[in-house]
Parts: C-alpha cells; structure tokens; sequence
C-alpha cells in the first residue's frame, strides 16, 4: 500500500449489525496496483445472473445489507464493492487524488478483472452517476438496470438542495457520518449508524468523503460531463436490457423530480416503484424494493 493512502483498521468491522459477509480483497486491479480494494462476493459463481451492488457517499457496501439476501434467495451471486476512500477498501489521504476518472477506471478495471458477466447494475447517488456510464463502454456484460435515487450529471445545476448539501460539505470537512445517517434515516438504530461510521476513524480518512460532492458534475466543463452524455444517450436510444427504479420520495436532493427525469431517459423503464417514506439512502427500505424488482423480472 502507498505511504500516501490509509487502512482502517479490521477492528473497526468486528461488530457490524446484519453483515455476515467475509471481506473480499483485490490488490492487483490495473492502474491501482498500490491500492486495496475491498468487495463481497456471495452466492455461486456459477450462476446464470449477478447483482453488481455500487453505493454513493458517504456509505460502503454495508448499504445493501437488506437487499442481498432477497438477491441471494433468488440464487443469484452478489457482488458490492467498496469505492477506493470508502469502507474497508484503501484510503488516499490527499482529496486531489479523487477525481470522476479515478473512480470511474477502478471500477471499470474491477468488472474487467473479474470478468464479471450477466449483470443487474444495482445503483444509488455516486453508485449511479458512475455506475450508470458502464453500460455503454461494456454492453455485453450488463442484462438489467436497479435504479434508486441517483443521476447521470450532464453540466447542469443540481437545484438548491444539492447547492446546500455541497456548502454542508464544504464547511465540514470532518463530516459526522453518524449524524448525517441518523439525521437522513431517522429509522437507523444506533449499531447500524456506527456500522456507516466505522470506516472513517478520523478525518485523515475522509478525503474521498469530501470529494464526491465537489465532483459532481454542474458545469458543463466538468470532467465526467462528456461521457455520461453518452451514457444517457446509450439508455434512452440503445440500451435493450431490462430495468427497475425506485425512488424514497424524501429525498430533497434526488428524489422524485430527478428521477422521474432519469426515468424518461431509460428505455422502456416501467413505472416508478415509490418509498413515501424513505430518503435520500432508500436502500434502508431495501428487502420490498428487491422483492419488488425480482418480481417485475420474474426471477423468483
């Protein structure tokens, strides 16, 4: 690991409410070969479909906790990776290190490396404003898009919530992740919002924390802004997979009005599945919206 990136310590994963997943490691991924990135990866590796899980800021893979068991119950593998800054995977402590073509390169080396397949693209927040351009650079890999909460961001203002949370952000460095859980989820208990706390001991850790709100994309000159045109592009005019999306209609910043624009722009997207009472981390409403999706696809 590079001197200029931190680990949390496993001691702070040991007691981690409804997580009984064993931590997966790669630190080999092309063009990170200094960097560890942490995964799960549950289910055979056999089987005919796979739940690729990506989460957005500030959480980890812990955010689909109430999601992957329906996933498996429908004899699908699941696989939910940490983004490099994030959960138990390496933390570069500089914020400069974080831009949207680091991110967007790890993961696309991570689904290369592991040749991943046959995929249901399971998004929310970042996890969507990256994971949503995948499709277009490797179309044979993905079947069926989950959508929850997110964007595709085109150079555009993001409206007054966004422009608030960014300001938050910007005046918090050390962001109590804790209490934004708590605040935005106030169905969390107390173990549940230490397990979205757990990774970051201190602000040494946090750079990646601090740098998602400052990457996404509300000038038209901002890196990331080109290819999730073609991204939204490829959704509305190519993309022939199946889809699903789900919206906590709580959510201020990505709640209903960007998702019922996110839904036009995705081919034959059915009707939006709404949580009246979840936020913007609709993932904590996670088991009906799984059951839900696996339904509408007849998987089970």
């Amino acid at each position: 690991m590079t001197a200029k990136a931190l680990r949390t310590p496993e001691i702070a994963f040991t007691k981690l409410l409804d997580w009984p997943y064993p931590p997966k490691y790669i630190d080999d991924l092309k063009g990170f070969e200094d960097l560890r990135v942490h995964y799960i990866d549950e289910g055979s590796a056999s089987s005919k479909d796979l739940f690729l899980c990506l989460h957005g800021q500030p959480t980890w893979s812990y955010l689909y906790r109430k999601m992957i068991p329906t996933f498996l119950g429908s004899e699908a593998r699941v696989i939910a990776p940490d983004w490099l800054g994030f959960g138990r995977s390496d933390k570069p402590v500089h914020d400069k290190t974080y831009t949207y073509t680091f991110h967007r390169n790890m993961i696309l080396a991570f689904v290369r490396q592991l040749d991943l397949k046959n995929i249901t693209l399971v998004v929310q927040d970042w996890g969507g404003l990256l994971g949503l351009t995948l499709p277009v650079e490797e179309p044979e890999r993905f079947k069926r898009l989950l959508v929850m909460n997110t964007a595709l961001a085109t150079g555009r203002s993001a409206g007054k919530g966004f422009d608030d949370w960014r300001a938050y952000s910007n005046t918090n460095p050390d962001l109590d992740v804790k209490k934004l859980m708590m605040r935005t989820t106030p169905n969390l208990s107390q173990d549940e919002a230490n397990a979205y706390s757990a990774p970051f001991p201190d602000i040494s850790y946090k750079a990646g924390v601090r740098r998602f709100p400052q990457m996404v994309m509300t000038q038209p000159d901002m890196e990331g802004v080109e290819i999730s045109k073609r991204a939204l592009a490829y959704l509305r005019d190519t993309w022939d997979g199946e889809s699903f999306m789900a919206v906590g209609m709580k959510d201020p910043v990505l709640g209903p009005k960007a998702m019922q624009f996110l839904h036009s722009q995705i081919r034959n997207c059915p009707s939006i599945m709404e949580i009246s009472e979840g936020g913007h981390f609709v993932q904590e409403w996670g088991k009906e919206i799984a059951e839900a999706a696996l339904t509408h696809w007849k998987m089970w």
